[in-house]
């Protein structure tokens, strides 16, 4: 399998990752619907690619199945690539990934990304109602290499079975990195997709160990590291700071109380008496992203560029005014040169 990734490129590329995060009092339609319209808008903005994710029995995301969001995704645009951020390959079998991607990959040819990650159910009761165990991630080399080998005709586990129309098709994957990703990403040969969720100076890291260790593939000659993460753009650096609010709210709430909530207005929250505990985790859901007007946020993702050496950016933001997350991608899209 080839793929549009094959060389390292100077970072003009940003693509978008969607979660459909719904909204307090809304219905999870609503949030599946705006996550096309964004997509359509990520289009005409200039967007490389966008991704849809995959969680399960989450009140606060309504993207539990990416290969079948991602089919109306490609139906609504024309031009955009479109894929995973990601499938979370222990969840489910690789027949079946391989299956579901190489219809998307029939019936939209050159535009489908295969974004593949470890994670499994986020609790007891969503692994057991899948199916799977939690130590499911730990077999996730495995499961990659049986994966490819549907594409390619050379999978070794069933013999004699063929995934179709899989077999023989192009569909570029990409490794998301969590735990040994990017151990995995390197020793397959695969495109890296990475976020300083722990911290910059850990994913700095990974991403030297990725290069190092990088074997070439016939989906990558060289090792190709797409940085994510959130970007909220606004025409003062305070109002962009205001649209962090809601996701890191629902971020704090989700550590402090064992369940992802949907998105509520900033007011709201701030009119909230936090706990110490939720003060805690929501100032430091607040850090860690880019945040300012056109300029800044510009100035802040060239850094981080020049410090990771990323070939491409991928932006997941999410915050309660749909207005305000639109104008974001704009200016953002306008700030670099890409729209």
């Amino acid at each position: 399998m080839s793929s549009d990734v094959t060389s390292a490129t100077p970072v003009t590329r940003l693509s978008v990752l969607d979660r459909s995060r719904t909204r307090q009092g809304e219905e999870p339609a609503r949030a599946l619907r705006d996550t096309v319209a964004l997509a359509r808008e990520a289009e005409r903005l200039g967007y490389h690619r966008f991704w849809v994710s995959e969680h399960h029995g989450v009140p606060g995301v309504a993207g539990s199945a990416p290969t079948v969001l991602a089919a109306a995704v490609a139906a609504a645009t024309t031009r955009i690539r479109v894929g995973t951020g990601g499938v979370m390959l222990p969840n489910h079998q690789p027949m079946v990934v391989a299956e579901q991607f190489g219809v998307l990959a029939a019936l939209f040819p050159g535009r489908i990304d295969m974004g593949l990650g470890r994670s499994v159910g986020f609790t007891d009761g969503v692994r057991r109602a899948l199916g799977r165990e939690k130590g499911a991630a730990d077999d996730f080399g495995a499961q990659l290499s049986e994966l490819l080998g549907y594409f390619d005709g050379s999978q070794q586990v069933h013999r004699g079975v063929h995934a179709r129309p899989a077999e023989g098709l192009q569909v570029p994957a990409f490794v998301l990195a969590t735990g040994t990703g990017a151990d995995l990403a390197a020793e397959a040969g695969l495109p890296l997709v990475i976020a300083p969720a722990r911290g910059e100076g850990r994913m700095l890291e990974a991403i030297d160990r990725y290069r190092a260790r990088f074997r070439p593939s016939a989906q990558a000659a060289e090792p190709y590291v797409v940085v994510s993460g959130t970007v909220a753009v606004a025409e003062t650096a305070e109002r962009a700071r205001e649209l962090l609010v809601p996701e890191a709210w629902a971020g704090a709430y989700s550590r402090t109380h064992g369940e992802f909530p949907p998105l509520a207005p900033v007011a709201e929250i701030r009119a909230l008496a936090m706990s110490e505990r939720e003060r805690s985790a929501y100032e430091q859901s607040l850090k860690g992203h880019i945040a300012g007007t056109p300029e800044q946020a510009a100035a802040e993702l060239a850094a981080l560029v020049e410090r990771s050496g990323a070939d491409e950016f991928l932006v997941t933001t999410s915050t309660y005014d749909r207005t305000a997350l639109l104008d974001s991608y704009r200016l953002l899209a306008e700030a670099v040169g890409q729209a």
